[in-house]
């Protein structure tokens, strides 16, 4: 595998974040240089946004009315996580197109042993959307 993440992949990881969490009344992340060399060792062409965005396209499994953590929407929740203050990144490749991505956050959010109490009001829909019940589709 091939690793290393470029300036241009980190700064466009971190742009990506704080988009979306502006849109979630999130305060934006910093990026951190500890966590993106521990999210590189965890992962030893593609842009810092790309994954950020997959991540966030969980946005429509996730059920405002009903917070809480799901299989299908942990990347997003973490994504827009309001307490979040920073975050690294690692990216590596297997020289044959396949990327992996890894996001570290501090502090840490969606923390499944926490309950459902602990989503709420850390976990903000954007402003443009009313709330519904089920899973909004975007």
């Amino acid at each position: 595998l091939s690793t290393g993440g470029s300036k241009k992949f980190e700064e466009d990881f971190l742009a990506a974040h704080n988009a979306y969490r502006k849109q979630h009344g999130a305060p934006p992340l910093r990026l951190s240089r500890e966590l993106c060399q521990s999210a590189q060792k965890w992962v030893r062409g593609k842009t810092g946004n790309e994954p950020v965005d997959s991540w966030y396209s969980e946005i429509k499994n996730y059920n405002f009315g009903n917070p809480g953590f799901a299989g299908n929407t942990g990347h997003f929740t973490q994504v827009v996580w309001k307490d979040s203050k920073e975050v690294g990144v690692g990216v590596a490749t297997d020289g044959k197109g396949l990327f992996f991505v890894v996001g570290q956050y501090n502090p840490a959010g969606n923390i499944t042993n926490h309950g459902v109490l602990f989503f709420i009001g850390l976990v903000l829909p954007p402003p443009n959307i009313a709330l519904i019940h089920g899973p909004k589709q975007f």
